[in-house]
């Protein structure tokens, strides 16, 4: 009786499995371990499509954070310059655009950031969120200087006097541009309409920290 039993329940869980990955075809049943978590991760780092592929395949989770720095996969294939894993991660079934790091940081941000103009084309043409509570993809890009990847931005709708969380200083993408130090994206801000007279929560206005941050150089 008790072999019948246990064979009862190993069929039941073969069904019940079979069932699954009818419904969700390229799904894996078993958990993922924590080693190839890990070597999943490593593979996102250094741009090894093949392998990020294959435990894709295996099940790990595209839009996990990672446990050790809090980012989700496509954040840290931009951020390492990892483009051939970024794109196989853009064409997963199921991958979020917006997933953020625990920074609050998506993939947009992250690529105006690094002023890597091919993957913000794609995550714009996807869909990513261009305009978004508190920081934007446009604070980084002129925080950056990339003035192409503010242009496409500002093109798909980007505010131009979004403002940061008050925590963090309530910047402007102007203001970004005014201490980071980037004279040129100061001036294409100017011009596509961002307001010069706004303060931050210190009081004080893009010219100010230009100022500031002239005579801290």
């Amino acid at each position: 009786m008790m072999q019948r039993r246990g064979f009862l329940r190993l069929t039941g869980r073969t069904v019940l499995a079979a069932v699954f990955m009818a419904a969700f075809p390229g799904t894996a049943v078993f958990a993922v371990t924590a080693d190839q978590t890990a070597d999943f991760y490593r593979a996102v780092q250094m741009d090894d499509v093949k392998t990020v592929k294959s435990l894709l395949a295996a099940g790990v989770d595209p839009n996990r954070q990672n446990p050790l720095g809090g980012e989700p996969p496509l954040v840290l294939a931009v951020r390492e310059g990892s483009m051939r894993v970024f794109q196989a991660l853009l064409d997963q079934p199921g991958i979020q655009l917006d997933a953020s790091a625990l920074n609050g940081n998506t993939a947009l941000m992250m690529a105006a950031f690094r002023r890597n103009r091919p993957a913000a084309e794609a995550l714009v043409a996807r869909g990513a969120t261009i305009n978004r509570p508190g920081w934007t993809p446009l604070h980084y890009a002129a925080a950056s200087g990339d003035e192409d990847i503010a242009r496409l931005l500002i093109k798909r709708g980007a505010r131009v006097d979004a403002v940061s969380p008050p925590a963090s200083g309530s910047y402007t993408p102007l203001m970004m541009a005014a201490r980071e130090g980037h004279p040129d994206m100061v001036d294409f801000l100017a011009r596509q309409g961002a307001n010069p007279a706004l303060r931050n929560s210190e009081g004080l206005t893009a010219a100010q920290l230009a100022e500031r941050a002239a005579g801290a150089r």
